[in-house]
């Protein structure tokens, strides 16, 4: 039970919440949410996906040198990626700016490409990508307990859904084989798509939905139609998904510069609801035996 977690009171809230679940709740009812970058898989230095990105702005500043006076182009090509970083964490204490310079660059990148030519790009770029620190290939950068737990919940008749601020689509290509999470309970950000009227769908140049902060739980209810009892996040950008939720309230906290990263950068709103509300935090340091799955 709960391979790669330490014994201990985390350990035991959670075995405990699912025996309760069990005894008390409906199986259609057993709804788990997770947030995907810094609670499935790594963050640090910079999003997987803004990985992806950063390299397809290099490679259009590459092509048109104008672009390298113009942010994100420039960081792109300069290999930056503390400016990507700095403006994802300065969107979660409110400030968007470099985070909207970021956005429209990024809705221009694949426009005219349908969904089944950007998942094959996604599947290339995950077989061969690597962590830039951690030495390790992005596919191996999940974290092992989180999926076992996937396993412990499943296996009590609860249904997980993955419920990200990151790209739906470029989840959806992976999340199979890294969480055994079929494509259809992936909710996440998208960009707009159209029928070209030759039976294949294409990527537009607008933002359909941002499913960050207080939008998640309203694609929750979209999408899923029931309020998890079950919610696992790390930032303030999963704050109201844990609000959202009725029953255990997880938060992962990255307190672990040994094996993994220490920062609490874009989750002190979320810290001090934990604490104010009694969500059961999660300390990497001292709750997993093991941070990364092969």
């Amino acid at each position: 039970m709960l391979e790669h977690w330490i014994d201990g009171p985390t350990k035991s809230a959670i075995a405990d919440f699912v025996a309760h679940a069990v005894t008390d709740i409906a199986p259609e009812d057993r709804v788990a949410v997770f947030d995907n970058d810094g609670t499935l898989w790594c963050e640090k230095p910079a999003y997987i996906q803004l990985d992806f990105v950063v390299r397809r702005l290099a490679e259009k500043a590459a092509g048109d040198p104008a672009l390298r006076s113009q942010q994100p182009y420039r960081a792109a090509a300069e290999g930056d990626l503390a400016w990507f970083g700095g403006a994802i964490t300065k969107h979660y204490r409110g400030d968007d700016s470099d985070l909207e310079l970021l956005a429209v660059a990024g809705l221009s990148l694949h426009v005219s490409m349908t969904v089944d030519e950007y998942a094959a790009r996604v599947a290339e770029f995950f077989a061969h990508a690597e962590h830039p620190t951690l030495g390790r290939p992005y596919r191996e950068c999940t974290y092992a307990p989180m999926v076992s737990l996937l396993r412990h919940l499943e296996a009590h008749h609860f249904t997980c859904y993955v419920v990200s601020g990151g790209g739906r689509d470029f989840m959806r290509p992976v999340t199979g084989a890294l969480y055994g999470i079929p494509p259809e309970r992936v909710i996440g950000s998208a960009q707009g798509l159209s029928f070209d009227g030759t039976g294949d769908l294409v990527i537009q140049p607008t933002l359909d939905v941002f499913d960050d902060g207080p939008e998640k739980p309203v694609q929750i209810w979209s999408r899923i139609g029931r309020r998890p009892i079950v919610a696992v996040g790390n930032s303030n950008g999963d704050d109201e998904m844990l609000r959202y939720c009725r029953g255990l309230r997880l938060l992962v906290h990255h307190d672990d510069a040994d094996r993994e990263f220490a920062y609490t950068a874009g989750a002190e709103r979320a810290l001090e609801h934990a604490h104010a509300q009694g969500w059961t935090v999660i300390s990497m340091r001292d709750d997993w035996a093991t941070v990364f799955g092969a």
